[in-house]
Protein backbone atom coordinates (compact mmCIF):
# COMPACT_ATOMS: atom_id res chain seq x y z
CA UNK A 1 0.00 0.00 0.00
CA UNK A 2 2.91 2.35 0.54
CA UNK A 3 3.54 2.36 -3.23
CA UNK A 4 0.29 4.18 -3.99
CA UNK A 5 0.43 6.63 -1.10
CA UNK A 6 3.52 8.48 -2.39
CA UNK A 7 2.09 9.47 -5.81
CA UNK A 8 -1.30 10.31 -4.29
CA UNK A 9 0.44 12.57 -1.76
CA UNK A 10 2.37 14.22 -4.60
CA UNK A 11 -0.93 14.82 -6.44
CA UNK A 12 -2.26 16.54 -3.35
CA UNK A 13 0.83 18.71 -2.92
CA UNK A 14 0.94 19.70 -6.60
CA UNK A 15 -2.72 20.72 -6.54
CA UNK A 16 -2.06 22.71 -3.38
CA UNK A 17 0.88 24.46 -5.05
CA UNK A 18 -0.91 25.20 -8.35
CA UNK A 19 -4.33 26.15 -7.02
CA UNK A 20 -3.20 27.63 -3.68
CA UNK A 21 -5.80 25.59 -1.79
CA UNK A 22 -6.36 22.09 -0.42
CA UNK A 23 -8.83 19.92 -2.33
CA UNK A 24 -9.36 16.65 -0.48
CA UNK A 25 -11.70 15.31 -3.20
CA UNK A 26 -8.83 15.41 -5.72
CA UNK A 27 -6.82 13.03 -3.52
CA UNK A 28 -8.83 10.11 -4.91
CA UNK A 29 -9.35 11.46 -8.45
CA UNK A 30 -7.69 9.92 -11.46
CA UNK A 31 -5.57 11.98 -13.81
CA UNK A 32 -2.84 14.43 -12.95
CA UNK A 33 0.90 14.43 -12.36
CA UNK A 34 2.40 11.96 -11.64
CA UNK A 35 0.27 8.98 -12.63
CA UNK A 36 -0.35 7.00 -9.46
CA UNK A 37 -1.56 4.06 -11.53
CA UNK A 38 1.75 3.96 -13.41
CA UNK A 39 3.72 4.40 -10.20
CA UNK A 40 1.88 1.54 -8.52
CA UNK A 41 2.24 -1.04 -11.30
CA UNK A 42 5.84 -0.05 -11.99
CA UNK A 43 6.67 -0.32 -8.30
CA UNK A 44 5.09 -3.78 -8.31
CA UNK A 45 7.18 -4.91 -11.29
CA UNK A 46 10.40 -3.50 -9.84
CA UNK A 47 9.69 -4.99 -6.41
CA UNK A 48 9.06 -8.40 -7.98
CA UNK A 49 12.30 -8.10 -9.96
CA UNK A 50 14.28 -7.18 -6.84
CA UNK A 51 12.73 -9.93 -4.72
CA UNK A 52 12.45 -12.81 -7.20
CA UNK A 53 14.54 -11.86 -10.24
CA UNK A 54 13.50 -11.21 -13.80
CA UNK A 55 13.53 -14.72 -15.21
CA UNK A 56 10.33 -16.07 -13.67
CA UNK A 57 6.69 -15.90 -14.70
CA UNK A 58 5.76 -13.61 -11.79
CA UNK A 59 7.96 -10.84 -13.19
CA UNK A 60 6.53 -11.38 -16.68
CA UNK A 61 2.99 -11.06 -15.33
CA UNK A 62 3.91 -7.87 -13.43
CA UNK A 63 5.46 -6.32 -16.56
CA UNK A 64 2.46 -7.19 -18.74
CA UNK A 65 0.11 -5.76 -16.11
CA UNK A 66 2.19 -2.57 -15.94
CA UNK A 67 2.16 -2.20 -19.72
CA UNK A 68 -1.62 -2.68 -19.95
CA UNK A 69 -2.33 -0.21 -17.14
CA UNK A 70 0.02 2.46 -18.52
CA UNK A 71 -1.29 2.02 -22.07
CA UNK A 72 -4.84 2.37 -20.80
CA UNK A 73 -4.00 5.45 -18.71
CA UNK A 74 -2.34 7.31 -21.58
CA UNK A 75 -4.60 6.04 -24.34
CA UNK A 76 -8.16 4.97 -23.72
CA UNK A 77 -8.81 6.90 -20.49
CA UNK A 78 -7.04 10.05 -21.75
CA UNK A 79 -9.21 10.14 -24.87
CA UNK A 80 -12.38 9.31 -22.94
CA UNK A 81 -11.62 12.31 -20.70
CA UNK A 82 -11.15 14.56 -23.72
CA UNK A 83 -14.46 13.38 -25.17
CA UNK A 84 -16.18 14.04 -21.83
CA UNK A 85 -14.77 17.58 -21.83
CA UNK A 86 -16.13 18.20 -25.33
CA UNK A 87 -19.54 16.74 -24.44
CA UNK A 88 -19.69 18.96 -21.35
CA UNK A 89 -19.05 22.01 -23.55
CA UNK A 90 -21.80 20.96 -25.95
CA UNK A 91 -24.30 20.47 -23.11
CA UNK A 92 -23.44 23.92 -21.69
CA UNK A 93 -24.39 25.50 -25.02
CA UNK A 94 -27.83 23.86 -25.14
CA UNK A 95 -30.85 26.10 -24.53
CA UNK A 96 -32.36 25.90 -21.01
CA UNK A 97 -35.52 24.22 -22.30
CA UNK A 98 -33.56 21.31 -23.80
CA UNK A 99 -34.00 18.09 -21.72
CA UNK A 100 -30.22 17.56 -21.46
CA UNK A 101 -29.36 21.11 -20.39
CA UNK A 102 -29.46 20.18 -16.68
CA UNK A 103 -27.51 16.92 -16.91
CA UNK A 104 -24.69 16.59 -14.41
CA UNK A 105 -21.29 17.15 -16.13
CA UNK A 106 -19.20 14.12 -17.02
CA UNK A 107 -15.86 13.56 -15.29
CA UNK A 108 -13.19 14.76 -17.69
CA UNK A 109 -10.10 14.09 -15.58
CA UNK A 110 -9.72 10.41 -16.39
CA UNK A 111 -6.41 9.69 -18.05
CA UNK A 112 -2.81 10.80 -18.18
CA UNK A 113 -0.51 12.39 -20.71
CA UNK A 114 2.54 10.34 -21.69
CA UNK A 115 4.71 12.63 -19.52
CA UNK A 116 2.52 11.95 -16.47
CA UNK A 117 2.76 8.20 -17.13
CA UNK A 118 6.56 8.33 -17.47
CA UNK A 119 6.86 10.46 -14.31
CA UNK A 120 4.67 7.97 -12.43
CA UNK A 121 6.73 5.03 -13.71
CA UNK A 122 9.98 6.70 -12.63
CA UNK A 123 8.51 7.46 -9.23
CA UNK A 124 7.38 3.83 -8.92
CA UNK A 125 10.91 2.63 -9.68
CA UNK A 126 12.39 4.90 -7.04
CA UNK A 127 9.83 4.00 -4.37
CA UNK A 128 10.18 0.26 -5.04
CA UNK A 129 13.95 0.44 -4.93
CA UNK A 130 13.98 2.47 -1.72
CA UNK A 131 11.45 0.23 0.04
CA UNK A 132 12.40 -3.18 -1.39
CA UNK A 133 16.01 -2.81 -2.51
CA UNK A 134 17.19 -1.80 0.93
CA UNK A 135 15.92 -5.04 2.54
Amino acid sequence: MRYCSVPQALHHLMIRYKEKRWDSKRMLDSGGMPSSHSATVTALAVAVALQYGTSGPVFAIAVVLACVVMYDASGVRLHAGRQAELLNQIVCELPQEHPLSNVRPLRDSLGHTPLQVVAGALLGCVVAYLTTGSN
